[in-house]
């Protein structure tokens, strides 16, 4: 009986062991696919010259391709891993303010593998609750002013010399118009200086933002630190867009702050129309003890029905407005010094320099 037993088990053994049926294989692994050439792209919408982190809608625009990918996966900052299909995703923050982002995309392959990429970000979210900031100039840099932002105005429109009996050139060397220490210095300088052959004994400089900004409504704050010497007219203002087709006064004239050469201790706010193609002009002044030591913000407020003046704040001249106004469309903004003329009056004898010194300019809307 045991041989028995032990025959039937050695032929079991034998037939499991010998080739009954086709061997089986194990699986074969697919060969991994890692993405490669990741390029990111990010768009922060609005940000120009004038407004660089954007233009406060707190919107990017994030453009994501590579090699071998199938999707992609974006990250804000510490936010969750958003996926997208095709590497095109628009995402809006919302914290008030101009804050640092970091944007990080991944690229996944078929097999599952991914690479990554990143760019840190500056991104401007407005504050809804009040006017906001639609162009400025922080005169951070030291140099040359911006020629993005600024021109300065050099050819004299009234044949060789410029209104209301000015006695400088104006020119756009450093020499008289230049950035250091976070401020802009407009210099007016007692020089012979020979422009297009008249020769004149003064220059100064004379910055406008003609076809770069301009702009209908709004508050405009200017920090500024006026010249002391007599004979020296510094003015803070703004010309109607369309001068070079109406003329003046017809295109309308807001000086924000104009200072007489003779009286240091007040200041001016005026606008300018025309009355049957004569000027009309509204002006009222402010008294000011320390203009030209120390620093002072020029303000103005231009609604559709007024236009308002301040000093620091305080606000001390108001007109109301019609259609029958210019003060209805775009105006641009223009910062100057000038020499002796209608405002400026006789030039102190001993005149050799004085200085605006503008700490930054800002419109809001």
């Amino acid at each position: 009986m045991l041989k028995q037993l032990y025959f039937i088990v050695l032929i079991l053994f034998i037939s499991c062991s010998s080739g009954g049926g086709d061997d089986i294989n194990p699986p074969v692994e697919p060969e991994a696919i890692i993405p490669s050439n990741l390029v990111l792209t990010v768009n922060v919408v609005g940000a120009d010259n004038s407004n660089p982190n954007g233009d406060g809608s707190g919107v990017i625009q994030c453009t994501a391709t590579a090699t071998n990918a199938v999707k992609y996966g974006f990250k804000f900052g510490s936010d969750a891993e958003v996926e997208d299909g095709d590497g095109n995703l628009e995402y809006t923050f919302s914290t008030k303010g101009t804050n640092s982002y970091l944007v990080t995309v991944f690229a996944y392959s078929s097999t599952g593998q991914n690479i990554s990429a990143f760019k840190n970000i500056d991104v401007y979210v407005t504050d809804s609750s009040g006017p906001q900031l639609i162009w400025s100039d922080e005169f951070n840099d030291d140099g040359a002013v911006s020629s993005a932002k600024w021109l300065a105005e050099t050819v004299p429109p009234n044949n060789g010399s410029w209104w209301n009996e000015e006695v400088q050139h104006y020119t756009d060397r450093l020499e008289n118009a230049f950035l250091s220490d976070g401020t802009l210095k407009i210099v007016a300088k007692k020089e012979n200086y020979t422009f297009q052959s008249s020769t004149k004994e003064y220059t100064s400089a004379r910055l406008i933002t003609k076809d770069k900004f301009d702009f209908t409504y709004g508050k405009v704050d200017v920090r500024a630190k006026l010249p002391a010497s007599q004979g020296t007219w510094p003015a803070i203002w703004l010309l109607g867009s369309n001068i070079d087709s109406v003329g003046w006064p017809i295109c309308g004239e807001i000086d924000i702050m104009e200072q007489t050469g003779a009286n240091k201790n007040k200041i001016l706010g005026t606008c300018h129309w025309s009355a049957n193609g004569n000027n009309a002009s509204y002006g009222l002044e402010s008294d000011i003890s320390n203009a030209s030591t120390e620093f002072h913000v020029y303000s103005m407020e231009w609604t559709e029905t007024y236009i308002k003046i301040f000093l620091d704040e305080v606000e001390y001249y108001e007109i109301a407005l019609n259609n029958d106004l210019p003060f209805n469309k775009d105006f641009f903004l223009i910062l100057n010094v000038a020499m002796g003329g209608t405002l400026g009056g006789t030039i102190d004898s001993g005149f050799t320099e004085d200085t605006m010194e503008i700490d930054y300019i800002r419109v809001y809307q």
